[in-house]
């Protein structure tokens, strides 16, 4: 895991600005605090940043190969879970291999099958090749976005990046936000490319971005197929299990410290019982974390999004595995440390946190790399396997638009409704939406003869995976990655992804529960507990002391009131909202979070705001 980045110029030499791209490489040496590199060429300079963990010693980037034609350089984030296998038959057709590394395998894969080599990768990945051969740049993502990358078109090239921040880093890159980079951070439609500032671009999921001096290109390698599925029930649940297995112990391979994260929830509990069992067949004990708040299981309130606490779970789990486990509680004050939310804001480029759940996700993350370097995570599993509340509320499930949006929840509610009328009626989210949700629903692909239900469901199922999904990879992966902590997601395997994308929604939910395929495939390695437990998301604090520290700092806002957060935010609603019971995880709170976030993000990156 680590952060890349590059500048490739067809007018001016870049290669004589090094310090611009140590500039740009700077910004993120939390992703890679073991070692950062830079190659520059005539058209061309690229940085690299290390979080050593295949072959620590031989894997030093960027990595370069020399042809009679030209040298062709790499930067690569991410982990290649096959690099083994594609190595082998790499070597049977004549490719060398000076290290151990999964990198040098990405280089050698470009040389023998150029952009196509993404197509027969099985990882979490985003890289960058630079070939001198036809001064070409090639950027590469892998398919479910797991791993970040960004770019930006200049007069004569262009600049890359894992994280804005890094382009922002330019001298020549004006950090502007117009009303079309302000409509989706409100709207959380998570539109596909979207990046906050203008001109900047994500690199599609599943992507290829290919720059020459005739200029850019995008196309796809990847996207959710769509094909009948002919395996029975039976059978369909047992080849869950085997993918999953699969996938898992590939993704234990690593040549550093490896740990799990642990909620008590079905989707993580059957990854600490797979790993666990892998790791007992070397005479290896799992080391297992779960993050809470102090106080939190015996003050626990019930709502329609959070059933249980997660601790009881937890104790189940990691007993019946013998895993080495670690609870990790923080205080309310700690998660509202104004300090802590800038850090957090810092990590994600963005105004748009989850509150308390990043700063205390950030805090867990920090709290787990003084031991390990690489965590695997049960993120993921409800959008693959259908988990969340919404898809099972015939309500919602009927609504015409984003589930996650309709759905009574601290993600849903009025999301403009901060912002100065003016600004509400120049953003018109509510048309912005109903377009967005039109455009996504247009580009659904459904197989002939399928049935009203299911044509929804695939539908709704079908969002997740290219929306949804991939707000909840960039919020893990900038957080954990601040920290130099490497988040591995088996749920996201490609394979796994599309056997049960394509099993039928009866199927999904064949029990009458959520996640059906996934319970049943892993019946026999959890107890009962979490079998049975209802679908509980990250922890939030119920504490009245984070909900006290949220009014304290919005009284504190409100005597400035020549900040330019004012010129978004109507301070009477600020006012009045911040004086109702914030207690409990609510649209209300959530929202004073938010322009908490603009507050201090506002201060960071004090952007050109162009709205009209």
């Amino acid at each position: 895991m680590c952060g890349i980045v590059g500048w490739v110029d067809y007018v001016r030499d870049p290669g004589a600005r090094g310090e611009i791209v140590d500039r740009m490489t700077g910004t993120m040496a939390s992703r890679g605090p073991d070692d950062t590199g830079r190659w520059t060429g005539p058209n061309a300079a690229v940085g690299h940043r290390r979080l050593a963990v295949i072959d620590p010693v031989g894997g030093a980037q960027p990595m370069t190969l020399t042809t009679p034609a030209g040298t062709i350089v790499l930067v690569y984030s991410g982990e290649i879970y096959n690099f083994a296998e594609l190595r082998a038959r790499l070597a049977g057709f004549g490719h060398h291999f000076r290290t151990g590394s999964d990198t040098e395998v990405v280089l050698h894969a470009y040389l023998e099958w150029g952009a196509a080599a993404a197509e027969r990768f099985n990882g979490m990945f985003a890289f960058a090749v630079w070939d001198e051969r036809d001064r070409r740049l090639t950027l590469v993502r892998d398919r479910l976005g797991v791993k970040p990358l960004y770019y930006q078109p200049t007069a004569h090239g262009v600049l890359f990046g894992s994280e804005p921040k890094a382009i922002l880093a330019h001298p020549d890159i004006d950090p502007i936000v117009d009303t079309e980079g302000l409509r989706e951070l409100v709207a959380f439609t998570m539109t596909p490319g979207w990046a906050l500032w203008r001109g900047m671009r994500e690199v599609l999921p599943g992507g290829i971005v290919t720059v020459t001096a005739e200029g850019i290109q995008t196309r796809t390698y990847w996207s959710l197929p769509v094909r009948e599925h002919l395996d029975d029930l039976p059978a369909t649940v047992a080849s869950v299990r085997d993918m999953l297995a699969d996938t898992v112990q590939r993704q234990l391979v690593a040549d550093v410290p490896l740990g799990i994260l642990l909620s008590g929830g079905l989707d993580s509990s059957a990854i600490t019982a797979l790993a666990s069992g892998r790791l007992a067949e070397s005479g290896e004990r799992l080391r297992t974390y779960s993050v809470d708040f102090v106080g939190r299981e015996e003050s626990f309130e019930a709502d329609n999004v959070w059933g249980t606490p997660d601790s009881p779970y937890v104790r189940h789990v990691a007993g019946l595995v013998g895993s080495d486990h670690s609870t990790v509680a923080f205080r309310p004050d700690e998660l509202a440390d104004p300090t802590l939310r800038r850090t957090v804001i810092a990590a994600r480029d963005l105004p748009n946190t989850f509150g308390e759940m990043d700063t205390s996700l950030y805090l867990f993350c920090r709290t787990i790399r003084e031991e390990r370097v690489v965590v695997l995570s049960g993120e993921s599993a409800d959008e693959v396997f259908g988990g969340y509340a919404w898809l099972h509320d015939p309500v919602t499930v009927d609504t015409p638009t984003f589930p996650w949006l309709a759905f009574r929840s601290p993600l849903g509610g009025e999301r403009a409704a901060p912002f100065r009328p003016e600004v509400r009626a120049l953003l018109d989210i509510d048309t912005f939406v109903a377009d967005e949700y039109a455009t996504a629903a247009a580009a659904v692909e459904h197989l002939p003869n399928s049935g009203a239900i299911e044509r929804r469901m695939r539908l709704l199922c079908n969002l997740h995976l290219t929306r949804f999904v991939r707000t909840l990879l960039d919020r893990k992966d900038r957080i954990s990655m601040a920290v130099g902590l490497e988040v591995r997601v088996p749920y996201c395997d490609h394979r796994l992804v599309e056997y049960v994308y394509n099993a039928p929604w009866s199927m999904k939910n064949f029990d009458g529960r959520e996640k059906s395929l996934l319970r049943h495939a892993c019946a026999d390695l959890l107890p009962a507990s979490v079998l049975e437990r209802r679908k509980s998301p990250y922890p939030s604090t119920q504490d009245p002391v984070y909900a006290t520290a949220l009014q304290q700092q919005v009284k504190e806002l409100l005597t400035e009131p020549d900040h330019p957060v004012f010129t978004l935010v109507d301070p009477d609603w600020l006012t009045a909202t911040a004086e109702r019971d914030l207690t409990l995880p609510s649209d209300s709170r959530h929202a004073v979070d938010r322009v908490l976030d603009l507050y201090h993000w506002l201060d960071l990156y004090r952007p050109n705001m162009r709205l009209n």
